[in-house]
């Protein structure tokens, strides 16, 4: 990864993987999956917005709005690339490339892990981030409600395309909150 991608982005990966091992170790997942997943999240940004599209369209690999918002097609393309040239088939580790930029309703915690560690990673200093980051060592679904709604907030105020599963990854953990929300109450009537 150091040789095909500038040193920013890799000081930005780097910090994704090391965002996603401190995730992994408080939600008991694989750290080396974690770790993998995390370096790899950006591979497709080694590759020009017109090569994406090309790959994307040849392949028929993305679905039509990704198409249509170029800043997209980095993650689903990606996840094809880091298949097809490192040989990964980890489906837990190409799903959570596939997913860190829209998310999707039924990710894997994997998946989470690294949408959130992409948004929290250390060099990333958007209004609210430190306090996220420590939110999120205790409580992933609220941490990814508030990542997933400044997103979604950062993409309309840059007049751009919110993708479908942005919004039905939002509505899921809303509504997944809203469940452990009852089943605790249910708990402390008893």
């Amino acid at each position: 990864m150091k040789n095909k991608i500038s040193d920013e982005l890799f000081i930005h990966s780097l910090g994704v993987e090391e965002t996603a091992l401190r995730l992994a170790a408080a939600y008991g997942i694989d750290s080396e999956k974690a770790a993998l997943a995390g370096i790899l999240h950006d591979y497709g940004k080694t590759f020009s917005e017109d090569a994406l599209y090309q790959i994307a369209s040849k392949h028929n690999i993305v679905d039509a709005v990704t198409l249509q918002e170029p800043a997209l097609l980095h993650a689903p393309v990606g996840a094809w690339l880091v298949e097809q040239e490192l040989g990964i088939r980890d489906r837990d580790i190409l799903d959570a490339v596939k997913s860190h930029t829209t998310g999707i309703p039924g990710m894997s915690t994997l998946a989470k892990i690294v949408y959130l560690a992409d948004y929290i990673e250390p060099s990333r200093s958007c209004p609210g981030v430190q306090v996220l980051r420590e939110v999120a060592l205790y409580d992933l679904q609220r941490a990814l409600l508030f990542a997933v709604d400044m997103t979604i907030k950062y993409v309309i105020e840059m007049e751009k395309i919110v993708h479908p599963h942005s919004i039905a990854f939002r509505n899921s953990l809303i509504l997944s909150i809203r469940k452990n929300n009852q089943e605790l109450q249910n708990y402390e009537a008893f």
